[in-house]
């Protein structure tokens, strides 16, 4: 079975059809699925599809583009929520300077994201991490806040090799989503072939980032075998061990999963 490390099933463009493709991903050889939290909104909502679906785990994490909404009370929230048996990550949580360039609003990001980082560490839960034009920043936050200590996947990766090992040390995941399957994704084709298949975990973020021949189109879990082939190609494996290796990855990670 593939595991699924990241999507968005609370999103609007599953409206139509989230029940039927919720209950039809076993079906497919889609044994579990890992629903991020971005917002204060989706997070509540992805705790709900976790109560509602037996192979529906819950992250509960506030994006870095979404922090203005966050305060201390949600934080408490977030908390309690932690501790129920199908919440299994913080996340999805990090940095994104890609829109947010101005340096007040970074500093808010920084803030927010070590502040996360610490219920993780208290509530002993795994991080998902999101990283976008800050490498540098990403690294000195986590180790600010003594990251390395708490176990974590950086999400949708898209740095260099050299520094996916540098997560890699600090005992961190790398998560290989559509974006593997496009033909001018050289750097992490790059970082594929030179991380240990037992540090990659597979991940859709759906409804963004669809792979090859399905680009542009909504992404759902339903695409992971693409993304599965293009790993075993590059790896020089077997998409059977693929799927296993990274399911082993991904149920050492999200402990509380069963």
């Amino acid at each position: 079975m593939i595991f699924e490390t990241h999507a968005h099933y609370d999103d609007d463009r599953f409206n139509n059809d989230r029940d039927e493709l919720l209950r039809r991903l076993p079906e497919e050889g889609v044994g579990v699925v890992i629903n991020s939290g971005a917002s204060v909104e989706s997070t509540r909502d992805t705790i709900r599809l976790a109560k509602e679906y037996p192979h529906v785990y819950a992250a509960v994490g506030v994006h870095p583009s979404e922090i203005e909404e966050l305060d201390e009370d949600f934080i408490q929230w977030m908390k309690e929520r932690a501790s129920e048996e199908k919440t299994v990550a913080i996340g999805e949580i990090g940095l994104d300077y890609y829109w947010d360039k101005e340096p007040e609003v970074q500093e808010r990001q920084r803030y927010w994201f070590g502040r996360q980082i610490e219920l993780a560490r208290e509530m002993k839960l795994p991080i998902i991490v999101h990283s976008r034009d800050a490498a540098a920043d990403t690294m000195q936050v986590m180790k600010e806040h003594h990251a390395e200590e708490i176990p974590g996947v950086i999400h949708c990766y898209s740095y260099s090799k050299e520094m996916a090992n540098e997560f890699i040390k600090m005992g961190y995941y790398i998560g290989v989503g559509g974006v593997v399957t496009f033909k001018n994704a050289k750097k992490l084709k790059e970082t594929v072939e030179a991380i240990p298949l037992e540090k990659i975990l597979v991940e859709t973020d759906c409804p963004y980032m669809a792979p090859e021949p399905h680009r542009g189109k909504r992404n759902s879990s339903l695409y992971l075998p693409y993304v599965v082939e293009e790993i075993a190609r590059i790896k020089g494996v077997s998409t059977e061990e693929v799927e296993r290796v990274t399911e082993e990855n991904a149920r050492k990670l999200f402990y509380k999963v069963k």
